[in-house]
């Protein structure tokens, strides 16, 4: 086994399965509860992203001021912001970490998806080569991989007569909305830079604006096709993760760019400026 396998897979593999155990064997579930006490987990971790997040979005009208300011001048700029960020004691880079562990939970649990639960007969052994001794299972026990409508190693994908490919399954399509939302709320300051880009005209703003309304398509866009041909158990650790990042967001620095929304929907008091 290489490294990534001892230090991560293999784990994730274990508790995957002792959550498998405990929840009354059903993988689904397993996946569900498992995920919260990863996101949980890290939870503490991803608190300094967070506040910092908040600390920059009431910092944005300064931060506005200095683009109009310096103008075309990068350098200028770019110095006036870490001084600003300095002085207010941010640091744009905390938290990151956990961030990027996610994503290295998320490949680590798309290895034990698709070479130990994928379709076929011999699911047992290919899940016991990566468990220690103690939650290994008996040759003839049977992995239950079913969850409502779901087979967990097969895509979350439904067929219509006529149509050659899959259409994305209800879990697939809740990940997806999820991941949309959630980036939306972690894009608080677009509509105040797309103001910024056009009275400034800098090349940074149109650049940063131009960045963030591409992820905010481009990651939705990913969950739905991977989860095409990815194994379901994906979409889900994926839907919770994401609906648990909208939670942690709104309570942490708002409805960001979907404040107009929240507003309308009476989740958000309507506030003077």
């Amino acid at each position: 086994m290489n490294i990534f396998v001892v230090i991560l897979v293999q784990p994730l593999a274990n508790g995957l399965m002792l959550f498998y155990r405990v929840l009354g064997q059903n993988l689904g579930v397993a996946i569900l509860g498992f995920s919260l006490f990863l996101i949980f987990l890290l939870r503490p971790l991803t608190k300094p992203y967070l506040q910092s997040m908040k600390k920059i979005r009431e910092l944005e009208p300064e931060i506005n001021k200095l683009k109009k300011k310096y103008g075309k001048d990068k350098m200028a700029f770019s110095k006036a912001q870490a001084d600003l960020y300095k002085e207010r004691k941010i640091n744009p880079a905390a938290g990151c970490l956990p961030y990027l562990l996610q994503f290295a939970v998320l490949i680590a649990l798309f290895n034990v998806f698709t070479s130990a639960l994928s379709p076929g007969g011999d699911a047992i052994l290919k899940i016991n080569k990566l468990l220690y001794p103690a939650l290994r299972f008996s040759e003839n026990q049977v992995l239950n991989t079913r969850f409502l409508y779901l087979d967990i190693s097969r895509p979350d994908t439904f067929n219509i007569p006529g149509i050659p490919f899959g259409l994305p399954g209800f879990f697939l399509l809740l990940a997806t909305i999820a991941q949309f939302l959630s980036v939306k709320i972690t894009t608080p300051y677009l509509s105040a830079e797309e103001k910024a880009a056009k009275s400034t005209k800098s090349d940074t703003d149109d650049m940063q604006v131009t960045m963030q309304k591409s992820m905010t398509y481009t990651l939705p866009l990913m969950t739905l096709i991977f989860g095409l041909r990815f194994p379901s158990g994906l979409a889900l650790y994926w839907l919770v993760f994401s609906v648990v990042n909208v939670w942690q967001q709104v309570s942490m620095s708002g409805w960001g760019s979907l404040t107009p929304f929240a507003k309308r929907l009476g989740l958000l008091k309507s506030e003077t400026k």
